[in-house]
């Protein structure tokens, strides 16, 4: 009985510390989360409003699917609608980019409907479209660390030069820029895993285009994700729809 007693003192500290370290489970870490998420022929969808401060109407929205392979993004599907009636898709697999419905006819051959170039290209869309890709692991890594994390939201402030040498992704879709200083805000929204479901970034509209309009307005693109590891499949358009462009 004496032996007893003694053994269920010795492990009384143990009893009442175990339901606190339940309790407490350990952050995830949403660059781990993400390179997770890297297997061959899945992905994840997005949709995206771009608005203008000021105006009612919105500047822009796209949708698409992005898909991975080990290594990250290996092609993408985006379609942005500019106005009713106003499209451009954006098709990119492997080492080229298809572009439908952002040039005039005029300027493809007779029965070409796509345009074909090198690298990735977010077409016209890219220019009023996200300038935060969550889907790279540089980028994600670079935003938490200069971010303030707050249960599942990280809020920070980056420029576009910094972005520039942070991500291929603003690199090719907004190729052009006004003002290399131009700051922006962010915030991240987390998943329960640690994927990024939400990106809401704005900066001053005159950053990328600076045009009588867009003076002292801020331009706002909110990005959702959805379907983190579907099954995806895309592929580039019928080659015998497509012309080859080198500019």
């Amino acid at each position: 009985m004496k032996k007893t007693i003694i053994a269920l003192a010795a492990c009384a500290p143990l009893l009442v510390a175990l339901p606190a370290q339940a309790a407490a489970p350990k952050a995830k870490d949403p660059v781990r989360a993400l390179k997770g998420q890297f297997v061959a022929g899945h992905g994840v969808r997005f949709t995206e409003t771009t608005t203008l401060s000021g105006q009612k109407l919105k500047e822009q929205s796209r949708k698409g699917t992005f898909q991975f392979n080990a290594k990250g993004i290996a092609a993408y599907d985006i379609v942005t609608t500019f106005t009713p009636g106003r499209h451009e898709r954006v098709v990119s697999v492997g080492k080229f980019s298809y572009l439908s419905g952002g040039l005039p006819p005029s300027e493809l051959p007779a029965g070409k409907t796509w345009a074909k170039y090198r690298g990735w290209s977010g077409g016209g869309g890219g220019f009023r479209g996200q300038v935060i890709n969550p889907l790279e692991p540089k980028t994600l890594a670079a935003l938490i660390k200069r971010g303030k994390l707050t249960k599942r939201t990280i809020t920070g402030k980056i420029t576009f030069k910094e972005l520039d040498k942070l991500s291929p992704w603003f690199d090719e879709f907004v190729p052009l820029r006004m003002y290399d200083d131009t700051k922006v805000s962010y915030t991240l929204t987390l998943t329960s895993a640690g994927l990024v479901s939400r990106v809401k970034s704005s900066y001053a509209a005159t950053g990328v285009l600076d045009i009588s309009r867009y003076d002292g307005k801020t331009m706002t693109i909110d990005s959702r994700f959805t379907g983190w590891g579907a099954k995806t499949s895309i592929k580039a358009p019928d080659p015998k729809k497509v012309s080859f462009r080198e500019d």
